[in-house]
């Protein structure tokens, strides 16, 4: 008797882990790192202040914005510029989890892969929350007031949040689908400065040429930028911001299916180590 309970016990498969709980124990290895890096950290804070300043006072003169300052008109572009930036970049670290061999170890455990994406989204995500909230209190300080006060900063975290999380799948996707550190940023790098020259970024769009226009116009990142923009310059226009959320949730949707897709078949061709 005792010998059979000892064989069922052993062979009992392994109790699956929820996906919040994985995907949670995963996220809170990144913040340990960060916390040990607070030299970076300081850097990712400080740096999109930076770029307000730098970007708002270099192209004041050059562009007319009607009915505000450049830089009130500039703060939504940066706010998703940094989005974009913190995100684009949230792949490289699978890179590495690659290279060691321990991405390998996590794929064989009884999680969901979907945790590994969704892990590495929540870390980026909450980083660039932090990086939103020291550029509109950059802005702020030079004479730019969110027509919605605290509340429409809350929406404008939410707006950020679902773009950073697609642009992060995004970058997850690549890094699974891609063999190495090299192609990746050099994809990646290709990718960062047209989705912001081809956007609503830096420049209002009926001040483009008509084709550049066009092309903005279907830019995921056009979309965040004029939803925070509303709320940032005219107050709580739910139209614009509730239908640029539903567009963004579901390029959120496709974008954590391709990179699931892409980890699957990066395994299936047993890929998940580098060389």
């Amino acid at each position: 008797m005792s010998g059979g309970a000892t064989w069922q016990s052993a062979a009992r498969p392994p109790v699956r882990t929820s996906l919040a709980r994985a995907s949670l124990a995963l996220a809170a290895r990144w913040f340990t790192r960060l916390r040990r890096e607070p030299a970076g950290l300081t850097a990712a804070l400080v740096q999109p202040a930076l770029w307000l300043v730098l970007f708002g006072n270099l192209f004041a003169k050059g562009t007319v914005v009607r009915g505000t300052s450049y830089m009130a008109f500039m703060t939504a572009g940066v706010v998703v510029m940094t989005v974009l930036n913190g995100s684009l970049a949230g792949g490289v670290e699978i890179l590495f989890d690659r290279e060691s061999g321990l991405l390998q170890r996590l794929l064989a455990m009884p999680i969901s892969s979907l945790s590994i994406v969704v892990s590495r989204a929540l870390f980026v995500v909450l980083l660039s929350a932090a990086q939103v909230t020291m550029i509109v209190c950059a802005a702020a300080l030079l004479g730019v007031r969110l027509a919605t006060g605290v509340p429409g900063l809350l929406i404008v975290l939410g707006i950020g949040v679902l773009f950073g999380v697609g642009v992060t799948a995004l970058s997850m996707a690549m890094a699974f689908a891609l063999r190495g550190h090299s192609q990746f940023f050099g994809v990646t790098s290709f990718m960062g400065l047209p989705l912001v020259f081809v956007s609503s970024a830096l420049v209002p769009l009926d001040q483009m040429p008509s084709w550049l226009a066009s092309l903005a116009a279907v830019n995921p990142m056009t979309y965040a930028i004029g939803a925070v923009r509303t709320l940032v310059l005219q107050g709580f226009l739910w139209g614009p911001v509730l239908s640029t959320a539903a567009f963004l949730a579901a390029f959120d949707v496709a974008m954590l299916a391709l990179a699931v897709g892409a980890m699957r078949w990066m395994t299936l061709r047993g890929g998940a180590g580098l060389d």
